[in-house]
C-alpha cells in the first residue's frame, strides 16, 4: 500500500535549495510560534514542536541532509548500515511517494530520539531560542555562565602577588521576574527581555597568587553569571596580561636587564650596582667583559609558581664618551701609542684588514 511520507522542506516550509541559513531561520520562527511553553495544553502544537525539530535535526547537518535527499525518510538506516537499500527499493525523492519494499528490512532502526539542544551545529536551541530563561524553565536548576575578563599585572605584581579589588558587570537573576524570563503567561519580562537576568556592578577581591606569567588564568569559583532556577553560579577566569617593564625584560622565570659600562670599567674590572626585581644588588664584572656579555645572577628572576625563583641576566653594553676633554685626550692618544691591541685582529668582516 502507498503511504505518504514526510518531506522535512515541506514541514519547514523551504525549498530544497534552501541555504544553511534559509533552513535555520525558518526553523526558528516555527519554533518560536509552536512550542509548548508559549502554547500550555495545547498537545497539537506540542506534536508540530516536535516534527519541526526532527525535520530541523536532519536538515541542519549536512551529512544527514545529503543522506536524506537521495534516501528520503529512510536515511537513517543507511547511515546505520552503511548499505545502500536493494534495487526494488524506490526512495523518496522530491517529495514523491515511496513505495514500501518487502525486501528491505527496518526492523531494529531508531527513526526518533531527535532532541533538542543537539543539533550538528552546536547552539543550545533553549537559550538560543528564548534565553537563559526559557532553558531554565525547560530544564530546571541551571548553571550559571562562566565568565572571561582579562587583568593586567605590573611585573611586581606578578612576582610577589597580592590582592586586587575589581569591578566587573554580573549577570544577576532579574529582581521583576525572578529569573523566568515571564511576568505573565503571555507577557516576557520588561526589565530584562525574557533573559531572566540583568547586568548589575560586582565588586570583588581578587587574591592573586605569586609568580603569574603573561598568558595565565586565575579561576574565581562561582564568580561568573548568577545560576537560574537554583543553579550554581558560574565560573570567573582571569587571564593575566603583564604590563611591559621599563627595565626588565622577561624570558620565562629569568629576567634581563642591560647595564653599561665605561671601556675601563671593562678592561680592568670593577663593582657595578645591578638594579633586581626586589631591589638593588652589587655584581662584579671581570677584566677584560665585552661588550653583549652576559653575566648570571642566581636566583634574582621570578618567583615560580611551585616554589623557587628564575635568574637575572645581566647584558653588558660598552659605551663610548662622545667627547673628551684635553688631558682626558692626551691619555687616550699615549694609550693608543702603547697599546698592542688590534680590535679586528681574527676579524671576518668583508674588507676589513687584519693588518
Amino acid at each position: 500500500m502507498a503511504t505518504q511520507t514526510k518531506d522535512y522542506y515541506a514541514e519547514l516550509g523551504v525549498s530544497r535549495s534552501a541555504t544553511d541559513d534559509q533552513i535555520k531561520a525558518a526553523y526558528r520562527k516555527l519554533a518560536r510560534k509552536h512550542h509548548p511553553d508559549l502554547n500550555p495544553g495545547d498537545k497539537a502544537a506540542e506534536e508540530r514542536f516536535k516534527e519541526l525539530q526532527q525535520a530541523y535535526e536532519v536538515l541542519s547537518n549536512p551529512e544527514s541532509r545529503k543522506l536524506y535527499d537521495q534516501y528520503g525518510e529512510n536515511w537513517k538506516v543507511v547511515q546505520q548500515t552503511g548499505q545502500a537499500p536493494p534495487p526494488n527499493w524506490e526512495g523518496f525523492r522530491q517529495g514523491e511517494q515511496q513505495q514500501q519494499s518487502g525486501g528491505f528490512d527496518f526492523s531494529g532502526f531508531d527513526f526518533g530520539g531527535f532532541h533538542p539542544g543537539t543539533s550538528g551545529e552546536g547552539f543550545d536551541f533553549f537559550e538560543e531560542l528564548f534565553g537563559r530563561a526559557g532553558a531554565a524553565r525547560q530544564t530546571g536548576p541551571r548553571r550559571g555562565r562562566d565568565v572571561e575578563a582579562e587583568l593586567e599585572l605590573s611585573l611586581e605584581e606578578a612576582h610577589t602577588g597580592g590582592r586586587r579589588t575589581l569591578q566587573l558587570q554580573s549577570a544577576e537573576t532579574c529582581p521583576t521576574c525572578h529569573g523566568t524570563g515571564m511576568v505573565s503567561e503571555d507577557q516576557i519580562c520588561p526589565t530584562c527581555g525574557g533573559r531572566g537576568q540583568v547586568l548589575k556592578p560586582k565588586t570583588i577581591d581578587v587574591n592573586i597568587p605569586a609568580g603569574m606569567r603573561d598568558g595565565s588564568s586565575v579561576r574565581l569559583a562561582g564568580q561568573g553569571s548568577t545560576g537560574l532556577n537554583g543553579g550554581r553560579g558560574g565560573d570567573l577566569y582571569l587571564h593575566i596580561r603583564l604590563k611591559p617593564h621599563p627595565t626588565f625584560r622577561v624570558d620565562g622565570d629569568n629576567l634581563e636587564v642591560e647595564m653599561p659600562l665605561a671601556p675601563w670599567e671593562a678592561v680592568l674590572g670593577t663593582r657595578i650596582q645591578v638594579p633586581t626585581i626586589d631591589g638593588k644588588v652589587e655584581m662584579s664584572v671581570p677584566q677584560g667583559a665585552q661588550s653583549g656579555q652576559r653575566l648570571r645572577l642566581r636566583g634574582q628572576g621570578l618567583n615560580k609558581r611551585k616554589g623557587g625563583r628564575g635568574d637575572e641576566y645581566v647584558r653588558l653594553n660598552i659605551r663610548v664618551p662622545k667627547t673628551v676633554g684635553a688631558e682626558e685626550r692626551r691619555l687616550f692618544e699615549d694609550l693608543q701609542r702603547l697599546s698592542t691591541f688590534n680590535p679586528r685582529t681574527g676579524s671576518k668582516a668583508k674588507g676589513v684588514s687584519n693588518e
